[in-house]
């Protein structure tokens, strides 16, 4: 059966990618039959990679002027800086409002489900209480939980509020899951034996086959080596990429070369141990954000070598295919990594939500004929 998705808020399309994936299950697959986003080098990247059916504009804008298609399935996240704690902002951030022209397309589209991610924080906001309540409005149940997504096989630390809605006369079960299994674990926790999972991918895993980059810009070679480029550096930042060890940080940039550690930074001595800091071969990475290539941002140093990870890098460590086609600019691209969600996550969650429907436990309106996969 051919089940039909609304990607909101699409970026790149990392959560399309996991679902588009499944084109080979000979139970289901998911069919993209509309997807919208503000920004121009990301819809043009979802394009090159899933087809026309997407739009650059405003969600609002397109809500007042368009009918809303039918779909099974509603996924997205609507732009989180509203609610993360890296906006000083946040209180009046018109972005915390965007919930509601998504929900207004849950509600017009007649989907069986909605699946929202964000930041964890999501679930400390009033906002939160607000969406639980529009979807209990709706006839939703809903369970939600944060995810590290260095569970389900991303070399990432990435933890993310995960919420799925089923319109409660379409669920047969009400005491099933939403949410799929765990199939990775950190390697130093005591689990039962009879949980069959694997341990946390580490970054050498995913980037550790790559060369050193060549050059300072996107480049007209075959993937990977398109986007595995370096910056610019001043002569200042090459020392201090030197002066930190394996492992290390800005703490120990100040210990081994205050000369050329930042005042900034000297008046600071406590904080956040990831500025400036490597990356370790033997973990998974940490949060990749969209200024990855900034090593002052966060722990973005090559674990070895005296650079910051390249866009290559940052998008296996996101799990983006290399065959994946990004288009746009250094920075258009780097943002749409740090955005995305990452697609062996939203492929683990399609295949759960999936199977949940194969099976009869989540059912699809008779109206929607669902064909049958090849």
């Amino acid at each position: 059966m051919k089940i039909k998705v609304i990607d909101l808020f699409c970026g790149a399309g990392g959560m399309s990618s996991g679902f588009l994936s499944l084109k080979k299950n000979k139970l289901f697959s998911f069919e993209s039959v509309f997807a919208i986003d503000n920004d121009k080098a990301a819809v043009e990247t979802y394009k090159a990679n899933f087809g026309e059916k997407a739009l650059c504009q405003d969600i609002e804008e397109w809500l007042n002027q368009e009918q809303v298609p039918s779909a099974d399935i509603v996924v997205g996240g609507p732009p989180c800086q509203g609610f993360s704690l890296l906006n000083k902002n946040r209180v009046g951030d018109e972005r915390r409002e965007l919930w509601k022209p998504y929900m207004d397309i849950v509600r017009a589209s007649d989907a069986s489900i909605f699946i929202m991610e964000n930041v964890a924080n999501l679930f400390k906001t009033k906002e939160f209480e607000e969406i639980l309540e529009s979807a209990k409005t709706l006839g939703f149940e809903v369970q939600y939980s944060q995810v590290n997504m260095a569970d389900y096989g991303v070399a990432q630390t990435r933890k993310r509020a995960i919420v799925v809605g089923v319109r409660k006369n379409r669920l047969k079960n009400t005491n099933m899951g939403f949410l799929p299994d765990p199939t990775h674990r950190k390697p130093d926790v005591n689990l039962s034996l009879e949980l069959d999972l694997k341990d946390w991918v580490d970054v050498k895993s995913a980037i550790g086959d790559l060369k050193e980059p060549l050059g300072t810009e996107i480049r007209e070679v075959p993937p990977p080596y398109n986007l595995h480029f370096t910056r610019n550096p001043t002569e200042l930042s090459k020392k201090r990429y030197r002066a930190v060890p394996v492992g290390g940080n800005r703490f120990d940039l100040q210990k081994n070369a205050p000369e050329l550690t930042p005042n900034c930074w000297l008046n600071k001595p406590s904080g956040g141990t990831d500025l400036f800091g490597r990356l370790w071969w033997d973990r998974p990475s940490v949060t990749i954000r969209t200024e990855f290539f900034k090593p002052e941002k966060g722990r973005y140093l090559h674990p070895e070598q005296h650079r910051p990870i390249t866009h290559r890098e940052a998008a296996r460590i996101m799990s983006f295919s290399d065959q994946f086609i990004f288009k746009g600019n250094k920075t258009d691209i780097a943002r749409q990594i740090g955005n995305a969600v990452p697609p062996i996550f939203a492929e683990k969650l399609a295949t759960h939500i999936g199977t949940l429907i194969a099976e009869g436990l989540i059912t699809l309106p008779d109206s929607k004929t669902l064909e049958r996969c090849a």
